[in-house]
């Protein structure tokens, strides 16, 4: 059977232009062991965007599968309204233990897009109990993605995805987000601190500019002084915005936006869905800044990538504003029909014993210094490469037309898609952003994989931008 054709026969698939796949047919897969992806005819594909950010510990852990085996031999599937089982509430009282402080209270959903929904909604009906009826927008960064169902989309400032349905979209107070790589006040951060502190930034190692004290959250406070009163919450992808091409930004960014929301009793919502699970060096993005959301949302490593699943959680406050008798009409309608899924949070579980029992997040922090260390000795020098910046195992190579005016190249010319299809005839599933290449492979990630899919990739960046492979 031509599998191939027989896919594109009935398969539309996710954020695709079918027509490119004329040139570049989908690739079907058969099997997965750790980074690595084997096609039907034996081929092995280094996949080093996790599948979509969300491989956490490798394909086919044995751990993870023996937990999933374990327990759909006992229960599948039941309504979690009314109905419980040990799985989830296990799962919450060992997420209990890791999360900021104050989360405490876990509203399941099946995925991302869905988990950012119910926290836009919690927000809503919490300030229309609690005396706020006029509090009922919301705020979010520029180029900020948080899923593609309509609210969530509305959240989302990447006009790629936007742009089309922006009649159909709630009226978001949009503020101008960090953007590090082209600071309009000269300043430069590499991101996040590397050492436990919450210190606002450090100097450039190039150089560039003075100290970062998040000048750029000035644009913060404007919007609040004039839209405070009327918002209900803002959402973040903290620290790192990911379709946004993988735009870092530091941790004290947050610790202000805390404080703001506190000042005008506004939620702060923490997608943290890419964030989460040690992708930034840490359990969760926000731990850098040593400040809690009021709700965070999780999914993509939640399950190690093996099941769809998504969680809400939230504090006791916002809990206590929906506890009432059922006639005075405040219970959170919202529902799906597989939350809370037996299978799905048995993969959870054991995604978190593993993290503990191995130490994962340890060991990937002692690797991600020397991958850093060779993604920037390798592509440093090309002169179209103008800034490599990383966080946790997360490392991004903006391409530019000009290394000094920082100007982007010409996305006409579709560039880093072109690398991407290089890249899949030399065995590296890498997938650009536009024209920012970037890695962000599981954290079971070992230093030889770093240096082949780091080679591959340099070796497909100069071939489709200098049609060469000499010494640049």
């Amino acid at each position: 059977m031509d599998w191939q054709q027989e896919d594109l026969k009935y398969i539309w698939h996710p954020c695709s232009q079918m027509k490119d796949y004329e040139t570049l047919p989908p690739i079907v897969i058969e099997r997965g062991e750790g980074i690595n992806l084997y096609d039907i005819n034996g081929k092995c594909y280094k996949d080093v965007i996790s599948s979509w950010w969300c491989n956490l510990l490798g394909h086919c852990n044995p751990r993870i599968n023996a937990a999933i085996k374990k327990q759909i031999d006992s229960l599948e599937h039941v309504i979690f309204a009314n109905f419980s089982h040990k799985p989830a509430i296990t799962l919450c009282q060992e997420l209990a233990k890791v999360l900021p402080e104050g989360l405490c209270k876990f509203n399941f959903a099946d995925n991302g897009s869905s988990a950012i929904e119910m926290a836009l909604k919690m927000s809503f009906q919490y300030h229309y109990q609690t005396g706020n009826p006029q509090k009922k927008r919301f705020m979010a960064l520029t180029d900020a993605y948080h899923g593609e169902t309509l609210a969530a989309l509305a959240m989302g400032g990447v006009d790629l995805y936007t742009q089309l349905y922006k009649p159909l979209l709630l009226d978001v107070i949009r503020i101008d987000g960090p953007d590090c790589y082209r600071c309009p006040y000269g300043k430069h951060c590499t991101g996040h601190s590397e050492q436990d502190d919450t210190s606002s930034s450090r100097p450039s190692p190039q150089g560039e500019g003075a100290f970062c004290a998040c000048e750029c959250f000035k644009k913060a406070e404007e919007a609040f002084e004039k839209y405070g009163d009327e918002t209900a919450a803002i959402i973040v992808e903290p620290l790192l915005q990911g379709s946004a091409g993988m735009k870092i930004y530091p941790p004290l960014y947050l610790k202000k936006l805390r404080e703001l929301c506190d000042k005008y009793k506004v939620h702060l919502i923490a997608d943290e869905i890419a964030t989460g699970y040690g992708r930034t060096g840490k359990m969760f993005a926000f731990n850098h800044a040593g400040v809690s959301p009021d709700i965070m949302c999780l999914s993509k490593g939640l399950t190690g990538g093996y099941m769809p699943m998504a969680i809400a959680v939230t504090t006791q406050e916002i809990y206590d504003a929906f506890y009432d008798d059922y006639l005075k009409g405040k219970a959170f309608m919202h529902s799906h029909t597989y939350a809370g899924n037996p299978l799905a949070c048995s993969a959870a579980i054991e995604v978190l014993k593993i993290l503990k029992d191995e130490k994962i997040i340890e060991n990937a922090n002692k690797r991600a210094a020397y991958f850093n260390k060779i993604i920037k000795e390798k592509f440093l020098p090309l002169e179209n490469v103008g800034e490599v910046r990383s966080i946790g195992l997360i490392n991004a190579i903006e391409l530019v037309k000009n290394k000094e005016t920082k100007e982007p190249l010409d996305y006409t010319k579709r560039t880093g898609y072109q690398i991407y299809k290089k890249a899949l005839e030399k065995g590296v599933l890498l997938r650009p952003l536009g024209d920012v290449i970037y890695f962000n492979p599981p954290l079971i990630i070992e230093k030889e994989d770093m240096n082949f899919v780091t080679d591959i990739a340099l070796e497909c960046t100069k071939e489709i931008l200098y049609g060469t492979l000499k010494e640049i």
